[in-house]
């Protein structure tokens, strides 16, 4: 039996909620990181996975969804894991539910969890605390006893299954300024490559899925998105993502 600790976190947010849920469960993980162009991958049938993405306006990112359909999972088990900003998950736990199921895995338990917004950073700041990791810590103990159990399902999650709300993506498209040294290390991490490393301060918009990683590793601090664009869509969204929103366990 193998233990897989399976992400796609650009900017940290949801490897951080992740690795303090595998910390908590039995078993050492292997990771598995989405934010790579990982090559097929086959486990046994005997396997646990913690499967853990971004919510995207209330999506599991596209691209996350690609790779991880380069997993064949011969009916390993798998706990999901929906990271969210403070505002909403909506459809993303279940569709990341109907993938996974249609790669064989066999869903047993999911969460949804905050972590700091990856765009708007004053919302949700710090998260996960001190507070947040005792309380994965606590659910983890309910999912492990889940496992011991040996659940064969079904796993129910209401919401939508296999027609999602529409998300066309962020206006809010990251590029170098002056300060920008060309070291290229946006574009070596960009994980979908829409970064020139012979030209970093550009962006591809085209290929640009706005996970805004390149801002959180570059050294320099030198990459951002228009401020005043930025300011705009904050106003407008903050109703929406104030105050303490909570993490949730499903068994």
């Amino acid at each position: 039996m193998e233990h897989y600790n399976i992400h796609f976190s650009p900017t940290g947010g949801t490897r951080k909620v992740a690795d303090i849920i595998c910390g908590a469960l039995d078993g050492e993980f292997n990771e598995i990181d989405l934010c790579s162009n990982i090559e097929k991958t086959s486990l046994g049938e005997d396997d646990i996975c913690l499967v853990s993405v971004p919510s995207y306006g209330g999506r599991v990112p596209a691209t996350a969804i690609e790779r991880l359909k380069k997993i064949s999972s011969n009916g390993a088990k798998a706990v999901l894991n929906c990271v969210y900003g403070n505002r909403a998950w909506e459809d993303t736990l279940t569709e990341l539910q109907d993938t996974l199921e249609e790669q064989g895995f066999r869903c047993v338990a999911a969460l949804a969890t905050v972590a700091e917004h990856s765009i708007f950073r004053q919302f949700a700041t710090g998260r996960p605390d001190e507070n947040d990791n005792a309380e994965l810590i606590e659910m983890a103990g309910n999912i492990q006893e889940r496992l011991d159990e040996d659940f064969t399902g079904p796993l129910v999650l209401e919401g939508s299954h296999g027609t999602y709300k529409e998300f066309g993506g962020s206006p809010l498209k990251p590029f170098g300024n002056e300060s920008c040294s060309g070291c290229g290390l946006c574009a070596k991490k960009c994980p979908v490559a829409a970064i020139d490393a012979q030209n970093p301060k550009t962006t591809d918009p085209e290929k640009c899925i706005s996970c805004m990683r390149c801002i959180s590793i570059c050294p320099k601090g030198a990459r951002g998105v228009d401020p005043a664009l930025l300011a705009t869509i904050s106003e407008r969204i903050s109703p929406h993502l104030g105050g303490r929103k909570d993490n949730h366990l499903f068994l």
